[in-house]
């Protein structure tokens, strides 16, 4: 592949995957409308859900850097969500000082009626795929996001 031809291609996925990003940030304002709440705080809980059904629930602090919060910006978001009942802190960790985030049972079922419809059309889109080439997908993803964050890290805070 020529130079020219790698720079379009580049230009062409990083497009592509731009509008994924304003595609995905939509779907997070529309959950945040659904449910009532701050765009913010939607995408923190729908970082919480996602954490825990992956079986690594949160900590405050690792939220923090998740969705690029202050500690003390973290700690009022939380604030809210604790007390509109979609979660608990809790202490599981032998090291009682650390607190794990959990969604309420109610927040879990919303988000499941909210975005389960969204699931089913991507399960029977990415049917459509060999296994192998979404492995290579999610491979070249896996890279691309490690290679944006190096250089950022380069950058500095």
């Amino acid at each position: 592949m020529e130079a020219g031809d790698a720079e379009t291609q580049r230009d062409r996925l990083m497009e592509a995957l731009r509008a994924y990003g304003g595609t995905y940030a939509e779907f997070s304002r529309r959950f945040a409308a659904w449910l009532g709440l701050h765009s913010t705080d939607a995408v923190a809980l729908v970082e919480l859900l996602t954490a825990e059904e992956r079986g690594t629930p949160l900590s405050p602090a690792r939220l923090s850097e998740r969705i690029s919060l202050s500690s003390g910006a973290t700690t009022a978001l939380l604030n809210r969500l604790e007390q509109a009942g979609h979660i608990v802190r809790s202490r599981e960790h032998t090291d009682r000082r650390v607190v794990t985030l959990r969604s309420s049972a109610e927040v879990q079922a919303l988000a499941e009626e909210f975005f389960d419809p969204l699931a089913d059309r991507l399960d029977a889109m990415m049917a459509q795929y060999p296994p192998e080439l979404l492995q290579r997908f999610e491979a070249f993803l896996d890279h691309l996001r490690t290679t944006m964050d190096e250089h950022l890290d380069e950058l500095g805070a």
